[in-house]
């Protein structure tokens, strides 16, 4: 086991000056994300993070879409994992291999592969509306006003 580390606690506003990632919450909260691995969640949150240099960079295509480019080692790198596991992980938010969250798009001769990181929200409010329409069957009785899908 590792050495217990000396730190100290937060004071006052000093947690504001921190940097986060974010994560969507509907990666956690969504039946359609529930099949999805934490750790392709938090790569998903890595590549959203990338989103916002891409367009300071104006990395846009001909159709206006934002597409990043993030390489397999530097996925390594933050994740801490082999080659395998990160490929294995961007298999699966793939739109080919996986739950479609991430499009990739190979340039060849030894690039890195262009990203674009697709909108988790459209699959989960169309996940939301099936899981609606399956408990108007089971039930009967509910109303699509009394599930909240920003939930």
């Amino acid at each position: 086991m590792s050495e217990l580390l000396q730190i100290d606690y937060y004071y006052g506003d000093e947690p504001d000056r921190l940097c986060f990632y974010r994560i969507p919450k509907a990666l956690f909260t969504k039946a359609c994300f529930s099949d999805v691995s934490t750790d392709a969640k938090v790569l998903y949150g890595l590549l959203l993070d990338q989103m916002s240099l891409s367009i300071e960079n104006r990395w846009i295509d001909g159709n206006n879409r934002v597409y990043i480019i993030y390489t397999v080692q530097r996925v390594c790198a933050y994740l801490g994992c082999k080659k395998d596991k990160t490929l294995k992980l961007l298999a699966e938010l793939d739109v080919e291999t996986g739950i479609g969250l991430i499009e990739r798009v190979k340039r060849g001769q030894g690039k890195s592969d262009i990203i674009y990181v697709k909108n988790f929200e459209v699959a989960a409010d169309a996940a939301d509306k099936d899981e609606i329409k399956k408990l108007k069957k089971i039930t009967g009785s509910v109303k699509e006003n009394e599930i909240n899908p920003s939930e």
